[in-house]
């Protein structure tokens, strides 16, 4: 743990999960069934998914800021048996929740000690069962078959990307500043695990917090987010580099489309170790790019290294190179929206292959640069816009923090431009901020994409892997068309 220095070793896992596996046999949890885990990042949380990987069973990891109401929807999708939530999380839950699942806190950890640091007698791997952000709708669960085969240390595809692409393994010292219960954070610290590596885990991420740690831990390896960068670069250019960071030989980031001016300024201060990946809970693929590939494709998010990229227009027919539609993965392994086969089919077009509800293009080398999410574009005076380049351009705005671009109903072009925006400490809002960054958009973009209207805030609601929730957006910031 990054900020107590609190260890766990090997043996204390190995121990840890065994325990865990022989606790769920004990409360009838078998092969297939499904559990949740409802903690914020503690060494503890380890503990727990190992276990539930040896016993063979769906694990599903709830964000620690839902209500209780929003837990309850993904407990009641997922078809849970059992819970592991802190105490300060089981206050969320109602009365009646608790009486129909099993909520295990500090009877939990008194019970531990009482079960045997052997395996069970039918160890077979479990997987996670991860819901997506939910940020144009309520979350849905992606459940993936149990792994076959079964065997608990059966190699998986992200630990052989991360030996093979990143050189992890028995000396790698890996930084994790993100919340455990999203998919990349959970997928890459067990990866970690598999090859023998240490984890440093940050309870929760600030930027000068995550740079110490970097220098104190002597970390190699570190997966980021975007928003973790903005938020880096925006420190006082003495507090960010007084770290020792020479350590650090592999970044990797995904999550999100990384600004091209901000993952220049990374490059310009971390050097040519930044990795960019683009992939999803799904698991239906994936594309990696380097550093160097980067600098000579800037905006691109690489070439497919599992599954096979094509970009279809919205007949699903198959586009040119260098034309711009929704992104397909060509795929072999499956995977449904638990509870929505009206989601899980129109992923999916008549070839089989499957969209994450993202549009790009291909250029003629086959890498791929993602333009923004279909569910986020703006049609205005029927012309497509895309946010995603509108807030590229404000986001470097020195006395920007943050901004998030949606569009609202207008009466006369149907949809408006509207720029959400959390000022840099320091800076007032108002007008004069407002047609200040009015003018600094016009330099770069054309008079159609420019914010029609700028509004602020202390604060933008995003989950703790950056991805922006526009749907409360839109409900907030929603008016009257305009007559």
């Amino acid at each position: 743990m990054s900020e107590t220095g609190e260890t766990m070793s090997y043996a204390v896992l190995d121990a840890y999960s065994n325990r865990v596996a022989h606790l769920l046999r004990s409360r009838g949890i078998q092969r297939g069934d499904t559990i949740a885990i409802w903690l914020d990042n503690r060494a503890l949380f380890f503990g727990l998914v190992w276990g539930a990987q040896r016993a063979g069973v769906h694990f599903v990891c709830l964000p620690v800021a839902l209500t209780g109401d929003e837990a309850r929807y993904i407990l009641d999708d997922s078809g849970a048996r059992l819970v592991f939530a802190s105490a300060a999380l089981t206050q969320k839950l109602s009365d009646t929740i608790v009486a129909t699942l099993g909520v295990e806190d500090r009877d939990f950890l008194d019970q531990l000690d009482t079960f045997p640091t052997t395996p069970i007698a039918d160890e077979s791997a479990g997987i996670d069962m991860l819901y997506s952000s939910g940020t144009t709708g309520q979350p849905k669960g992606i459940r993936l078959p149990l792994p076959d085969p079964c065997e608990i240390d059966a190699p998986d595809v992200l630990g052989q990307i991360a030996r093979g692409y990143f050189g992890f393994g028995p000396d790698s010292v890996y930084l994790c500043p993100a919340p455990l219960y999203h998919a990349a954070p959970l997928r890459w610290t067990m990866a970690v695990h598999r090859l023998g590596g240490t984890v440093v885990l940050m309870p929760h991420f600030e930027p000068g917090a995550a740079l110490a740690a970097i220098e104190q831990y002597r970390v190699t390896h570190s997966q980021w987010v975007p928003t973790h960068f903005v938020r880096m670069l925006k420190l006082n250019y003495t507090l960010r580099t007084r770290y020792d960071l020479s350590s650090h030989r592999v970044a990797i980031h995904a999550a999100a489309p990384c600004p091209i001016e901000i993952k220049r300024a990374m490059l310009e201060w971390w050097g040519p170790i930044i990795h960019e990946y683009y992939a999803a809970s799904e698991g239906i693929g994936m594309t990696m790019i380097s550093a160097t590939d980067w600098l000579d494709h800037p905006g691109s998010v690489g070439r497919a290294v599992y599954g096979k990229v094509h970009v279809c227009d919205e007949n699903g027919e198959e586009l040119p190179a260098d034309k711009t539609g929704l992104v397909y993965f060509e795929h072999e392994r499956d995977f449904a929206y638990h509870n929505d086969p009206a989601k899980t089919q129109a992923a999916k077009n008549a070839r089989g292959w499957t969209t994450l509800g993202d549009i790009g293009r291909v250029d003629e080398e086959g890498y791929l640069y993602l333009t923004d999410r279909q569910s986020f574009m703006i049609i205005s005076g029927g012309v497509n816009i895309y946010p995603q380049e509108i807030e590229d351009r404000i986001v470097v705005h020195p006395k920007v923090a943050d901004v998030a671009v949606i569009g609202v109903a207008c009466a006369e072009m149907g949809e408006e431009v509207v720029a959400v925006i959390q000022p840099a400490t320091g800076t007032e809002p108002g007008a004069a901020l407002a047609s200040e960054i009015e003018a600094w958009a016009r330099q770069s973009l054309a008079g159609y994409k420019v914010p029609r209207r700028i509004e602020f805030t202390t604060n933008l609601p995003r989950t703790q892997t950056g991805k922006l929730l526009k749907r409360k957006l839109r409900g907030l910031y929603a008016k009257q068309p305009v007559q």
